[in-house]
């Protein structure tokens, strides 16, 4: 949230005037507030400045009750305290927490967040303390910048991301709001990106595709989350975005063939007698390049929008529905219903798709104006999580925080009692994750599940777990580190084995058994982070019997690097000498200056030449070769081990260089034929392969290969880019489970 994120909002002016103009539907304006009104009348006691005028009367739009005055004291202190301070593109300071504050405003943010984060970057960045804002505000809006302050307080390190966002969660546990101002801050900060480095500007996009933005999701505030998407992709993928907006300009300039379904429907519905809105709902520019994606060529006119139903009453939305289908042919397939089952996230409509006289498709949502207010701005529309009378204004004074259960609340915490299941589990494991690195990695993986299902153990209770969970992940979820003796699970009264993914609805017996102890294979299929830190912690304390010398410590290795990792993958229990050596002798494909030492290079980076590499005298003598950003590598630094010189020598070994990959890509059909097909094209033979089920119509392929000599990995690397669809491809520090 510093001034040196902030930069010109010109640079984003093209990508929001496109999304003006595609939506039928004005969308909640999250654009306005430039450079003007700053220099207006002096406020007074009676008299707004007139640089909130506008934030105030947006407000008042949601809340006509709001106190207006705690906002012009809180922008009087904003503005005092950052006067004199300048973004890089020469605005005043003030801009940026007063976009902010518009952003949240459009939302329908109720008026404490509002006075917070006109005040957020104050205790950060000037001399305004906690005690003065909570003395002048109140405590809850202390609180609130209190926990966004803190996110910026850390001191920079190689730890310092992983750790900002650790501690955001845990004060969004306490409080969502602080979440909804640190979304609104990356926003306008996104907006304003332009005069940033194009190095610096790729590594906040890539922060905000992998975290902010599933965040965004989970919370249900779709208005900021496609913004974000849009402002992520035309810094990512420049050409795919220009492309995008040409079709989308294309389309634009002709007449559109939803309006001629919408003024069909608009026909079906007057003469059924249903007061609703039909609107056209136009796709952002991301959403049409997923499109064209996946039809696996250019977009026809029904493919760059939806149309949009509003009515009145839940009832009326199954009425909608029931003449759409009557007079139109329905697509079954494409039916969803999210009112009598809603997302996690809050998100509730029916989804359908109906085709008219001539076969054309069109997709169609329905949903009362309240479910659309929810699905715009998630738990921003919720308000105040701990007010006693939810409504319109707020309380003057906010209402104590009690906890919504039993549950304990550590000291000085507060319990939010609209805390998601989700969030509550991510505090949970957290806890457990005390290096950044796991941590992170945990995060990434545990954002990347977009649905939760719900199962019912034996004793009635409910278990709430991202999709695709297993046995395994439930009996983590359920009975913590004591799932290390569970040994079978029924399903639905049947014997299943722990590997099975559960559905949503099941009931779920687990069988344990006292002594039994975790296998190393269940890293193979667990999905929850949780699950994954309890098991290899246990197998780290816990070396396999047998295992002995280097074999144990290559285990113990392997298996804190997948812990680091967040890796899937079971550990690697024999040394890391390179495949095909039938006696499990190393070829001596890097040299050190250890006397009479086997060199064995890592299983956790596989490294290959010309990687810079550190090595690191295991038991038994053996020098264990690590790529220099394995984070093994930190860990035994740390830990006092003396790094040895390691060199790599001509020639290759017979066995070739194995080497992981990840190619993350828009999903399509036949994406696995083309990626496999481009490596054995490259002649690089698979050892193995990995395929993540789709979130958001992402995919990642992981990859083990073996290479023929070091010099083919940027060709392979290459080609993989090229495959349609493929956005990235990069090498990991863990191996892929067999497919």
């Amino acid at each position: 949230m510093s001034a040196d994120n902030a930069t010109d909002a010109v640079s984003a002016a093209a990508v929001t005037r496109g999304n003006e103009r595609r939506r039928g539907l004005s969308r909640m304006d999250l654009r306005r507030l430039g450079r003007a009104a700053l220099l207006g009348a002096t406020a007074t006691r009676d008299r707004l400045p007139d640089a909130i005028e506008h934030v105030a009367k947006v407000h008042r739009g949601h809340h006509p009750r709001a106190d207006l005055d705690i906002l012009r004291r809180a922008y009087v202190l904003a503005e005092s305290s950052h006067r004199g301070q300048m973004r890089k593109s020469g605005e005043p300071y003030i801009t940026h927490p007063l976009a902010v504050t518009l952003i949240l405003a459009e939302l329908g943010a109720e008026t404490t967040t509002l006075t917070a984060s006109l005040l957020h970057d104050t205790v950060e960045d000037t001399e305004v303390t906690l005690d003065q804002v909570g003395t002048e505000f109140g405590a809850e809006v202390r609180y609130l910048v209190d926990g966004v302050t803190k996110l910026e307080k850390v001191d920079y390190g190689a730890a310092a991301e992983p750790e900002t966002f650790r501690k955001m969660l845990v004060a969004t546990g306490n409080d969502v709001r602080v979440m909804s101002i640190k979304l609104a801050d990356r926003l306008h900060n996104m907006r304003t990106l332009g005069v940033m480095r194009p190095e610096k500007q790729a590594r906040i996009a890539k922060v905000t595709r992998d975290v902010l933005i599933p965040l965004a999701e989970r919370l249900g505030v779709q208005a900021l989350k496609t913004e974000l998407e849009d402002l992520v992709f035309a810094i990512l993928h420049p050409e795919d975005y220009a492309r995008a907006k040409e079709l989308t300009a294309a389309h634009a300039a002709l007449p559109d063939p939803l309006e001629r379904v919408a003024d069909q429907v608009r026909a079906v519905l007057r003469e059924a007698g249903i007061a609703a809105e039909v609107v056209i709902r136009a796709r952002h520019v991301l959403s049409v390049h997923r499109v064209r994606i996946k039809r696996g060529g250019e977009p026809g006119g029904s493919d760059f929008g939806r149309l949009l139903v509003l009515v009145g009453e839940d009832a009326d939305c199954y009425a909608v529905l029931g003449e759409l289908h009557t007079c139109f042919t329905p697509v079954i397939s494409e039916f969803k219903d999210f009112i009598a089952a809603p997302k996690f996230n809050l998100y509730q409509s029916l989804h359908t798709a109906v085709a008219d006289r001539d076969g054309a498709i069109t997709e169609v949502l329905v949903r009362t104006r309240q479910m659309h207010r929810v699905a715009e701005a998630g738990v921003i529309a919720l308000g105040n999580p701990y007010a006693q009378q939810p409504g319109q204004g707020e309380p003057e004074e906010p209402a104590a925080a009690v906890p919504s259960d039993d549950r304990a609340v550590p000291e000085g915490e507060r319990d939010d009692p609209t805390r998601p299941g989700w969030l509550s589990r991510l505090l949970e494991w957290q806890r457990d994750a005390s290096d950044p690195d796991t941590f992170w990695n945990a995060l990434h993986d545990e954002l990347a599940q977009d649905r939760e299902i719900t199962v019912f153990s034996a004793d009635g209770g409910t278990i709430g777990l991202p999709a695709a969970a297993t046995c395994v992940d439930a009996a983590y979820a359920l009975h913590g580190e004591a799932a290390h003796s569970c040994v079978g699970a029924r399903v639905n009264g049947r014997l299943v084995s722990l590997a099975t993914a559960l559905r949503d609805g099941d009931t779920l017996h687990l069988l344990m058994a006292a002594g039994s102890t975790p296998s190393a294979d269940w890293l193979d299929h667990v999905r929850t982070p949780a699950a994954r830190i309890a098991i290899t912690r246990w197998l780290t304390a816990h070396p396999p019997l047998g295992a002995t010398g280097p074999e144990a410590q290559e285990a113990a290795e392997a298996v804190e690097a997948a812990e680091a990792e967040g890796a899937h993958a079971a550990p690697a229990h024999a040394a890391a000498v390179r495949p095909g050596d039938a006696d499990g002798i190393a070829e001596p494909v890097a040299v050190t200056d250890v006397p009479g030492a086997a060199v064995r290079l890592a299983r956790c980076c596989t490294p290959v030449p010309p990687d810079a590499v550190t090595g690191f005298v295991i038991r038994g003598g053996a020098v264990a070769v690590h790529r220099d950003g394995c984070p093994a590598v930190a860990r035994m630094r740390s830990a006092g081990r003396v790094p040895q010189a390691v060199s790599w020598r001509g020639g290759a070994p017979a066995a070739g260089y194995r080497v992981t990959l990840r190619a993350e890509a828009l999903g399509r059909p036949r994406l696995l034929a083309d990626l496999t097909e481009a490596i054995s094209a490259e002649g690089v033979g698979i050892v193995s392969a990995a395929v993540e089920p789709p979130q958001e119509q992402r995919v990642r392929h992981t990859y083990t290969v073996e290479l023929p000599e070091p010099g083919a990995l940027p060709d392979l690397m290459r080609a993989m880019r090229r495959v349609p669809g493929v956005y990235d491809v990069y090498r990991t520090q863990r191996q892929a489970a067999t497919a």
